[in-house]
Formats: C-alpha cells, sequence, structure tokens
C-alpha cells in the first residue's frame, strides 16, 4: 500500500464521498481491512468486477507513477528508455526515491487506513 500525503488524502476523501454511498462504505471497510490484512493486498480503491479504479481522478501519485515507480536500477525498459534516462538524469525514469522525496516536501504522509482512521476521530 503506498503512502499518500494530506494532500492526496483530501482528494480520495472527496472522492470516496462522492461514490455512492453503498460503493464509499465497502470501500472504507476495504481500507479499515487493509490494515491488518496479508501482504501483498488489493488495493481496497480497485473495483474488482471491472478491474478500475474507483477514484481514478483522484487517484495517488504511486499509482499515477505505476510502471515506472521502481529504482532506476531496475527499470526494465527498451534500450531507447534506458538511454534517454542517461542523457536526462533529473528527470524521474522509474526512480522511486526522487518521487517519494518531492512527496515529503509536501507535507504529512500516511497510509490509507491511517487518514481513514483520522478522519473518522474527527
Amino acid at each position: 500500500m503506498p503512502r499518500v500525503t494530506q494532500q492526496e488524502w483530501q482528494s480520495i476523501a472527496a472522492a470516496l464521498d462522492a461514490l455512492p454511498d453503498p460503493t464509499a462504505e465497502l470501500v472504507r471497510s476495504r481500507i479499515r481491512d487493509s490494515a491488518t490484512a496479508s501482504r501483498p493486498v488489493t488495493c481496497p480503491l480497485l473495483d474488482r468486477d471491472s478491474g478500475t479504479c474507483l477514484i481514478y481522478e483522484a487517484r495517488p501519485v504511486a499509482c499515477r507513477a505505476y510502471g515506472f515507480y521502481a529504482e532506476r536500477q531496475y527499470v526494465l525498459g527498451c534500450s531507447r528508455i534506458e538511454s534517454m534516462a542517461q542523457e536526462f538524469p533529473p528527470v524521474i525514469w522509474g526512480n522511486h526515491a526522487a518521487l517519494e522525496e518531492d512527496l515529503r516536501r509536501l507535507g504529512a504522509e500516511a497510509t490509507l487506513f491511517e487518514w481513514l482512521s483520522r478522519r473518522l476521530c474527527t
């Protein structure tokens, strides 16, 4: 489960609130269950029937970067991608460490479960 920033959680929470009530409650229940589930877990935001994200427009950065969210030395790509990564080092080409560092600058981060718990307690 990726950790998400407070700004990301605010978007996710608003997207959850916009879902039909039964769907939103199912997702919140999945988020709660994910805190104690054995790993790996299926993303609680996934529509398991269609295989799509229930909150696609509000999905976290980790999901938006999926496919390139890996350490640079483990990027599995064609030689063109590899040469571009060497030519343009500041560009994030599968460099999760740089992406996570940029996200840390946005402020507090926590798991979906932690954000949901905080929201329910306020």
